[in-house]
């Protein structure tokens, strides 16, 4: 069969995947957005869905003061003795912990956490004990991954932290993971920053504590040296054996906007790479470079991505997302409409009333009816309060207009508005790799308000370690008002 890679689309990385009773799990890292860390469900490794959040209160994700690509870096997740545990980094709100549940499709417990600095976490469990990692330096300040035993009931450590390996010399060592495969201990890392440059790298030994020999083909994975290829980036590795006693490697990665305009905009997304190991027992990936169409004889199953979105195949709990924190008064959520209260926050503030999907795909259209009686209702491709795109319906005076708001850095700019004498009106947001167009459906008529580069909304532009999200905003635009704004016939599409 052929698979195409990312096989989860859009802002979703650090990718990490466990398995269990026949199905795998896969999380991935949220930063400021809330609910935090998405959780995924797949039974052949290549089609995904879904099935919710790992951190679901505000117990247990405090993001307030959270800035923009800060909150929850790098989750891991494992299963051990049928209990699942996923491990992660509030950056700016406590530092590493992690969380546990009995049920997969259930809550989550209380965070419990862990007194090692660091980001990245993971666990390894072997013959009852619990050792925990994360990267670090060690006492001369030099880069390194080290490790402690922990009470895995309290989170407490049992030993000092110990420095495992310093890797093979990149920058920005990061996303330790450990495995027993056989007769060796490989200690899988991250090196090169999760950038152009980024890559997998691994060693192994003979004890969980090293010492630990590099793989001498270091790096094992990385697109650094593809140029004018579209998917870049790949790191952060992590690796699952399959049913049929195949191993893989999922890792992040993202997709250029065009093979010579080095800008992505989508975020950092899900791949999956075959993995192979020789008679000496190591292992390489592919051919150490992660492709976009992949051969393959292991699996054989359709790849079936889901193109379509809307109210109705998409639950608030379970897709949706906002920013920072739910504030439950803000918002009526139905099966075919969306309330969304006005307040006193825009798109430039940190916590806006907003809800929003990850765009998926570069090519994609959404469209949605707004109503407001008084204030602005609309939608947006949000990268962060100073890189926005917004298409909105918006009360002035005695007057109705939509409006096109632009916002790059420091500049905002209003690009055209169009009066309408209804306090409805249909938006529309079309896009491909290069530029977003913005539409209003007037008197069954589609006008084109203007269009814009996505690539000003990109991480080489806008920085941090996200991706673009559209989404459905309100805001009282200055006045006093705080009605609630519906948003119907909601559908978003990949083409």
């Amino acid at each position: 069969m052929i698979y195409r890679n990312p096989v989860i689309r859009g802002y979703y990385p650090d990718p990490s995947i466990c398995s269990s009773n026949g199905k795998y799990f896969l999380a991935a890292s949220s930063f400021h957005y809330f609910p935090g860390v998405p959780l995924f469900e797949s039974e052949d490794l290549v089609n995904w869905r879904q099935i919710g959040f790992c951190l679901t209160r505000e117990s247990q994700l405090p993001l307030k003061n959270a800035a923009s690509s800060q909150g929850i870096y790098a989750p891991t997740i494992r299963c051990n003795e049928n209990r699942f545990y996923m491990v992660t980094t509030n950056v700016g709100g406590g530092g590493n912990f992690y969380v546990w549940t009995d049920d997969i499709y259930g809550e989550w417990s209380e965070p419990v956490f862990v007194d090692q600095g660091g980001i990245d976490p993971s666990l390894y469990f072997e013959n009852g004990i619990t050792y925990f990692m994360s990267n670090g330096t060690d006492e001369n300040g030099k880069n390194a991954i080290l490790q402690c035993e922990i009470d895995i009931t309290t989170g407490k450590k049992l030993t000092e932290s110990k420095v495992l390996w310093h890797g093979t010399g990149g920058r920005y060592l990061e996303a330790p993971h450990l495995y027993k495969i056989d007769n060796y201990y490989y200690l899988l890392a991250a090196e090169g920053g999760t950038e152009y440059g980024h890559m997998v790298v691994y060693a192994r030994g003979n004890s969980v504590w090293g010492p630990f020999t590099p793989y001498p083909g270091n790096p094992v994975l990385t697109n650094r040296n593809l140029g004018g290829y579209l998917l870049q980036g790949i790191g952060h590795g992590d690796l699952i054996k399959d049913a049929n006693g195949f191993w893989w490697m999922y890792a992040l990665a993202f997709r250029q906007i065009h093979q010579w305009k080095t800008y992505h905009h989508l975020g950092r997304e899900t791949c999956l790479v075959p993995v192979d190991f020789d008679k000496d027992g190591w292992f390489t990936c592919a051919d150490g470079t992660a492709k976009l169409s992949v051969e393959t004889n292991r699996i054989n199953v359709k790849q079936k991505p889901q193109n379509s979105y809307t109210f109705k195949n998409t639950r608030p709990d379970k897709d949706w997302q906002f920013l920072r924190t739910f504030k439950k008064e803000n918002y009526i959520f139905g099966s075919d409409c969306f309330k969304i209260k006005s307040t006193s926050h825009t798109l430039d503030d940190p916590e806006p009333a907003f809800i929003c999907l990850h765009q998926k795909e570069f090519d994609m259209e959404l469209s949605v009816h707004v109503k407001t009686m008084d204030g602005e209702a609309g939608v947006t491709v949000y990268m962060d309060e100073n890189h926005h795109y917004a298409l909105a319906l918006v009360k002035t005076d005695d007057l109705y207009k939509v409006i096109l708001k632009l916002n790059i850095g420091d500049i905002k700019h209003e690009k055209s508005s169009v009066i309408t004498a209804q306090n409805e009106a249909k938006l529309i947001i079309r896009s491909d790799a290069l530029n977003y167009g913005f539409f209003l459906v007037k008197d069954g008529e589609e006008l084109k308000l203007g269009s814009a580069q996505t690539k000003y909304l990109s991480s080489e532009v806008a920085g941090g370690f996200t991706g673009v999200v559209l989404g459905l905003y309100a805001s009282n635009n200055g006045r006093s008002g705080n009605d609630f704004n519906e948003f119907t016939c909601f559908e978003y599409h990949l083409t």
